[in-house]
C-alpha cells in the first residue's frame, strides 16, 4: 500500500493551519485559566464522612468567615470536595477545616492542602516558559547536526526548523484546546500542564525523527527518484509503526484519566490531546514542509 500523503499536503497543511490559528484566537481572546501554581493561593481536598452538602451550603459556610477574595469550590468523586482560595496562610487553612467540621453532620477529613505564594507562583510560570523554550531550540541544534550530511536537496537545518515547527503546533493547539476547557468547564493548567507540554514536545520530535530518518536512508537508496517521492516512500514504511505505537500509548494514557485519580486527569487528558497531534504533525505537517522547502529552493 502507497498512500499519496504528500500529493495532498496542501490539504493537511490548511487543516494544521486552521486549527493553529483557531488555538491562537482563543488562546489571545480567553488564555489560560491558571491554578494556584501559577497565581499562588491555597488548595484544599476534604472528604465528608457522611452525606456530602451541596456547593452552595459549603460556601455559605465558608463565606460567614469573611476570608475576603472569591473561593471556588468543586465537588470531585463521591464524597469529596476542593476548596481553592487566595489566601496561603496556615492560619486560614486551619479556620477552614474548623469551620467544615462544625458546620456539617459527620465532619469531615482533609485529604490534602497546598499552598504556594503569588511570587512562587511567576516564578513557575516564568521557568515554565523558559523551559519549553530552551527545549526547542536544543532539538533544533540537535537535529541539524544530527542530519549534518543530508544536505541535498534539503539543507540539514531545515530538519531541525520543520521538527520544531510540528512540535510547536502540537504544544499550541494543545494549549488551545485547554484555553477553551478553561473557559467553558473552569479547569486550570498548573505545573503537571507544562510537564505534559514537554512530553509532548519529546513524543512528537521522537516521531518526526523516525521519518526523517527514513527519509535520509532512502536519499541514499533512490538517488535519481524525485524528492517528494522519496518522502512519501518513507512515510509509507513508517506509518504501521506510528499508528502502533501512539494507538498503545493513547490506550495507556486513557487508563490513567479514568483511573488514576483527579489530581492528575487533565495531565493525562493533555498528554491523550497532545500525543495525538504528535503523531498527526509528524506524518501531515512536518514532511510536507521537508517538500515544500525542497520546491522553493527551485524557484
Amino acid at each position: 500500500m502507497n498512500l499519496p500523503i504528500i500529493q495532498y499536503r496542501k490539504l493537511w497543511l490548511t487543516i494544521s493551519g486552521a486549527m493553529f490559528v483557531l488555538a491562537i484566537i482563543f488562546l489571545a481572546t480567553w488564555g489560560l485559566k491558571f491554578g494556584i501554581d501559577f497565581t499562588g493561593g491555597s488548595l484544599l481536598e476534604v472528604k465528608f464522612l457522611q452525606e456530602r452538602p451541596d456547593v452552595e451550603t459549603v460556601r455559605g459556610a465558608i463565606d460567614e468567615l469573611a476570608l475576603g477574595g472569591e473561593v471556588i469550590i468543586q465537588p470531585t468523586q463521591e464524597k469529596n470536595m476542593i476548596l481553592r482560595f487566595q489566601e496561603s496562610t496556615e492560619e486560614v487553612h486551619q479556620k477552614i477545616v474548623k469551620q467544615l467540621n462544625e458546620k456539617f453532620v459527620g465532619g469531615m477529613q482533609e485529604e490534602r492542602f497546598e499552598s504556594i505564594g503569588a511570587s512562587i507562583g511567576q516564578e513557575m510560570k516564568t521557568k515554565a516558559i523558559y523551559s519549553i523554550l530552551i527545549v526547542v531550540i536544543a532539538i533544533i541544534i540537535y537535529i541539524a547536526i544530527a542530519f549534518r550530511k543530508v544536505s541535498f536537496p534539503v539543507p540539514s537545518w531545515k530538519y531541525g526548523v520543520f521538527a520544531a515547527m510540528a512540535m510547536m503546533h502540537d504544544v499550541v493547539i494543545t494549549m488551545g484546546v485547554f484555553s477553551a476547557l478553561g473557559h467553558f468547564f473552569g479547569i486550570e493548567v498548573g505545573l503537571p500542564f507544562v510537564a505534559a507540554c514537554l512530553t509532548v514536545l519529546g513524543y512528537s520530535v521522537n516521531d518526526t525523527i523516525v521519518i526523517f530518518d527514513r527519509t535520509r536512508e532512502n536519499l541514499g537508496r533512490l538517488a535519481k527518484t524525485d524528492f517528494p517521492t522519496v518522502v512519501n516512500r518513507s512515510l509509507n514504511e513508517t506509518m504501521a509503526r506510528s499508528i502502533n505505537t501512539t494507538l498503545t500509548t493513547l490506550l495507556a494514557i486513557v487508563a490513567v484519566y479514568f483511573f488514576g485519580g483527579e489530581s492528575i486527569k487533565y495531565f493525562a487528558l493533555a498528554l491523550f490531546v497532545g500525543i495525538f497531534l504528535g503523531a498527526y504533525s509528524s506524518i501531515f505537517v512536518a514532511s510536507p514542509l521537508l517538500v515544500l522547502s525542497e520546491r522553493w529552493g527551485k524557484e
